[in-house]
């Protein structure tokens, strides 16, 4: 696929509102946790002196493949996930960069080729890794996985009321020696399990989700890749994270707030607060415009974050 990248189109979700928060220093070191087609690299080296550094960041061979693209000098790319980029930026020499900015979830060329599984949308494989090159897809999963940890799994990532339902059909079908191996067959087998349809939603939309989310172990990266970003941020620097839905953006919210506090020391009441390491700057939705355009932004939440003076270095 690395000579189809015009096939599938994919529109930056929050482009110039995620660069605008996030670079505070033209000269600085940059991380880009997510670099997915390239938008909001493209736009951040733009923003950036010949003194500065842009190191993405991207699970997907295609992704990286399609970052070839991308000729400058200041700019470098590593086939892992943002949960590396302590690691990477030591490799480097880099102690701490001015920003880092995570653009979660799966993009659009990833959901539009159906030879990657992610959506119920098109036929093909039900595989759902971003990185195709390593891990269990999402087929393996439900061809090893008994009922229960099926149903948590549906339950917890995708918050499907029928997760039950769906596990106990899916463990039938494959009892039955015809266990899903393609997107249209986990459809059909979701679409008779889930009693209640929401409105304008796909009944297999749920169940996707969370395959995916499993699969990628997308809500645990998240987690270390925000404590890393505490770490490498340089005072004064910005997190920024966009988020496309309530699971992810709980996570964050939660992660600002928490680093965000005055924390008194019960064991010492009285000594001096220290100054937390966090500090909210702000939320951003996607504007009426930018969703008319682009319906897959509906969902968007732009959070960001200011790295304080503090010099505590704890980690989250």
């Amino acid at each position: 696929m690395q000579g189809e990248h015009n096939t599938w189109q994919h529109r930056t979700v929050l482009l110039h509102e995620a660069v605008d928060a996030l670079v505070t220093d033209p000269d600085g070191v940059y991380v880009d946790g997510t670099f997915g087609r390239g938008g909001h690299s493209r736009l951040l080296l733009s923003r950036l002196s010949p003194q500065g550094r842009l190191l993405a960041f991207d699970k997907d061979p295609e992704a990286v493949a399609e970052s070839t693209r991308v000729q400058d000098p200041r700019f470098a790319i590593q086939h892992d996930s943002f949960t590396s980029m302590g690691e990477a930026c030591a490799q480097r020499g880099i102690a701490q960069v001015q920003g880092i900015l995570l653009d979660l979830g799966v993009s659009s060329p990833q959901i539009d080729n159906p030879e990657r599984g992610f959506s119920f949308r098109f036929e093909g494989p039900l595989d759902m890794r971003m990185d195709p090159t390593r891990g269990e897809s999402a087929a393996d999963f439900l061809a090893r996985a008994d009922e229960k940890h099926i149903a948590e799994v549906i339950r917890n990532y995708g918050e499907e009321r029928f997760a039950v339902s769906v596990a106990k059909a899916l463990v039938a079908r494959r009892e039955g020696g015809r266990p899903v191996r393609t997107t249209s067959e986990l459809s059909e087998v979701v679409a008779r399990a889930v009693k209640t349809r929401e409105p304008g939603q796909d009944p297999a939309t749920r169940t996707f989700q969370a395959l995916r989310i499993f699969v990628n172990a997308e809500l645990e990266e998240l987690e270390q890749g925000l404590n890393h970003a505490l770490t490498l941020l340089a005072p004064g620097g910005r997190l920024v994270v966009i988020s496309f839905h309530s699971l992810e953006d709980r996570i964050v919210k939660t992660f600002i707030v928490r680093h965000s506090r005055h924390e008194v020391d019960r064991r010492a009441p009285f000594a001096p607060v220290p100054e937390p390491l966090l500090k909210a700057v702000g939320r951003i939705k996607p504007s009426d415009e930018e969703v008319a355009a682009n319906p897959r932004a509906r969902s968007a939440v732009l959070r960001v974050a200011e790295r304080t003076a503090s010099a505590d270095r704890r980690r989250g």
